[in-house]
This record gives C-alpha cells, structure tokens and sequence, in this order.
C-alpha cells in the first residue's frame, strides 16, 4: 500500500510540476536565445556607429566617434577625403557643406559657394578653421551641437585609442569609406592609384590595419585597393539606384568584396543568402528604425550602420 501511496504521489503531484518546471526553463532559455540574436552581442556581429553618431553629435568628428563608444558599437564607420598637403581628412564631402559649416570670418558657408570650398585645395592648417558642430543639424534634431571640426585620420585614431585606454574600452574597428568621384579625379580628390596609396600607409604607421576595412562606391578604388594591397579587407558600397543585382554588382568589380554593403532597402532574406552563399558578409547603411533593425537582424546581416547607436539598447 505504501509504495502505491509513492507511486500515486509522484505521478499525480510531482511530475505534473516537474513538467510546468522544466516548460518554464525551455521557455526562459528560448527567450534568452531570441533576446540575445536580437541583441547581437556575438563578437561576429558588427554594430557600427554612422559618422561616428551622426544623430547624437556632429558628423564625422573626434566628439561623435567618442560618442559612439558610449554604446553598443564595435566599429566606427567614417567617409574620408584627401587635403592639398596629402593628409588623410574625415569628412563626408570632398567641399564644406553648407548645411554645417561656419566659415573663420564666422559667417554660415552657403549652398552656393560650398563646392568651391574644396578640401583637396586647402592644408590642414586652413581645414582646421572651418567649424563644422557648433551650427547642429536641421535633419538631425537629436545632435548636439558643439564647435568641432574636419579631424585627420591620425588625429581622430590617436584620440580615439587614447579615450578607450583612459577610459579601460575595447579599441573600436573602422569602416572606411574613401569619397572618389571619376568625373573629380585630380580636381576635388586625387587618382584611385594616389588615394589608396596614402591611405593604406595612414592604416601602415597607425598599425591598425586589422582593425580596419576599406569601401568605396568607387569600384576603381576598390580595384586599386585589391592590387596594392590584396589582403586589405574590402567593403563594396551600392546605392538603392544600382539595384539588388548581387552578381551584376560583383561582376562589374571583377572580384568577390569581403563584405556587400548595400542601401538597407535594397535587401531581402534572398539576396542575403546569395551573399552568405558566396561566403560575403552583409552590412548594410543606414539603418536608422528599431523596427528595421529587428527586421534586418532576423533576415540573417551580419551588422548595421546607424546613425543612432544609442537606439541599439531599445533592441533589449
């Protein structure tokens, strides 16, 4: 009789329990799975902050890459140009937009006259003079404005490592973009041979070559880049205008890119597998809403640029 009272006790009281127990675990380890795809905290997974933190602070300066790395970001994503005295300079444009610079006499610099004012004309002495902070953004109302201007690659590289040893920081990666334009070449920005030249000896005597790839939607620089150095990890730029044409794309290049780096718009759960199917790597610009960024994560990228690297933490 008492081992049937066991027996009774155990398959009406204590497996029913045990199911509901081990049903709660499943879940919570489900969950935990899900929350950390969604996080992205994998070491593969690349967040990137866009111009350092275009939303957060002004663009491509030293303040919005030490922005970034106040969050989830394991790269610095920035656009370079080159200046008269052959030094690597951050900026978007090879000219000072008018949207943020304040010229030295302190008037605004207009749409008229931006594209005169060309970086490629100018040392970095007479770059330095251009404020490029203190006016903010009109698109984006988030940025803190603060006087800054157009750093040297060296400059922001040693600011940043200095920030990340002071501050006991992982050393951030770099996405570099480097601004050519065909119909420019030797007027706003130098040959594809001379540019990549400078710059893969900036990456040689800041020994952050592996810490660093390079992309251009300039396939001439990418191609350059493939022959000076055929190790350089390479990102191919494309804009939604191209299309989502991955072979069409990879073909006119003429060899496989490391990384496809498309418009977001642009992909889909297909054209991702394509590439991961060639053994490319996805990471698209610039994704910007939580939503996307949860769409795109589950399509399988394997990164994000953002303007925002402080929207990462709404992933939780």
């Amino acid at each position: 009789m008492l081992s049937i009272s066991i027996y009774n006790f155990i398959t009406m009281k204590l497996i029913p329990y045990s199911i509901l127990i081990i049903t709660i675990l499943l879940t919570f380890s489900c969950n935990r799975s899900i929350t950390k795809k969604m996080n992205n905290t994998s070491e593969t997974f690349s967040w990137q902050g866009h111009r350092g933190a275009r939303g957060l602070a002004p663009e491509n300066t030293i303040p919005a890459f030490i922005k970034a790395l106040e969050y989830n970001v394991h790269t610095l994503e920035l656009d370079v140009v080159v200046s008269k005295d052959k030094k690597i300079i951050v900026s978007h444009e090879p000219y000072f937009s008018h949207y943020i610079t304040t010229k030295p006499d302190g008037t605004a610099v207009t749409k008229k006259e931006e594209k005169t004012l060309l970086t490629y004309q100018m040392d970095y002495k007479e770059i330095k003079q251009y404020d490029c902070g203190r006016r903010g953004h009109v698109k984006f109302p988030e940025q803190k404005p603060e006087p800054a201007f157009k750093p040297s690659f060296k400059d922001m590289v040693k600011a940043v490592d200095t920030h990340c040893r002071k501050n006991k920081l992982p050393k951030p990666n770099f996405n570099i973009e480097m601004k050519s334009y065909a119909k420019y070449y030797g007027k706003a920005n130098p040959y594809p041979k001379e540019f990549v030249k400078i710059m893969l000896q900036e990456l040689t005597d800041l020994k952050i070559k592996k810490r660093t790839n390079l992309q251009a939607f300039d396939f001439d620089v990418l191609r350059e880049i493939k022959k000076q150095d055929p190790d350089m990890e390479i990102a191919m730029l494309v804009e939604f205008a191209d299309g989502r044409d991955v072979d069409k794309h990879i073909k006119k290049l003429g060899f496989k890119p490391d990384i496809y780096s498309p418009d977001h718009k642009l992909l889909s759960k297909k054209v991702i597998k394509k590439c991961h199917d060639m053994d490319v790597r996805v990471i698209p610009w610039t994704v910007n809403k939580v939503e996307r960024m949860q769409t795109l994560i589950r399509y399988g990228v394997d990164g994000l640029i953002t303007d925002y690297p402080n929207r990462i933490e709404l992933l939780n």
